[in-house]
């Protein structure tokens, strides 16, 4: 976990403490599951299919303000497909997983992502797509390029891991939970419909996604 400490003060200060809902969608056996416990508990678990949503909550410490994660894992059997959508309601964030060894994976996070966009403005939450299982290299069937250029057209994060062995697992999570931390800066500067400036989101306390208490 990347973690900074100012010189001259401690993780105690006055940085402010912004909590956001993640959830990881994508196709059964894709690495869901293990890449949350691997991020979370440093560990690799090969677990058996997720029944319904799982929680975690992990802790970021940037530079200039503190991250919670509350992360939910999402069934990837289709019988719970039609429950899934009361997870990732009031999401901040979503982790769209593939497994790189199976083509018809990315087919169904790209599935995942038009489900998403019928439920969210573009600016309401950052997606990032996950080709999971980098180890299994050798029984690749879809390129990095591929992926990342899917990616690049719909304005998505994009990274490769391994949950196995924990290759960039860490990096996506912070990477998301930086973008996150920018669109605060960024609305913290436009003014709101009615003309007022929104509230300085730099200042102290905890926030739930955007003003939100």
């Amino acid at each position: 976990m990347e973690q900074t400490v100012v010189p001259g003060s401690s993780l105690g200060d006055n940085r402010p403490t912004y909590i956001y809902k993640m959830v990881l969608l994508g196709s059964t056996s894709v690495g869901k599951s293990s890449l949350a416990y691997r991020y979370v508990k440093n560990e690799f678990k090969e677990s058996l299919p997720t029944v319904g949503c799982s929680f975690f909550t992990q802790t970021i410490q940037l530079e200039t303000a503190t991250i919670k994660l509350e992360i939910w894992d999402t069934a990837g059997q289709e019988k719970y497909h039609s429950v899934c959508h009361l997870y990732y309601r009031g999401a901040h964030a979503a982790l769209l997983v593939y497994d790189l060894t199976n083509k018809e994976t990315l087919n169904r996070a790209k599935q995942w992502l038009m489900e998403l966009e019928k439920e969210f403005l573009p600016d309401e939450i950052v997606i990032a797509l996950v080709g999971n299982k980098t180890d299994l290299a050798d029984e690749r069937e879809v390129a990095a390029e591929d992926g990342e250029e899917f990616a690049r057209s719909r304005s998505l994060l994009f990274m490769e891991t391994s949950a196995k062995s924990n290759h960039q697992v860490n990096d996506i999570f912070v990477a998301v939970a930086r973008e996150l931390l920018r669109r605060e800066g960024e609305k913290a500067v436009v003014p709101s419909t009615s003309g007022r400036q929104r509230l300085d989101l730099q200042a102290s306390g905890t926030r739930r996604g955007c003003c939100r208490v």
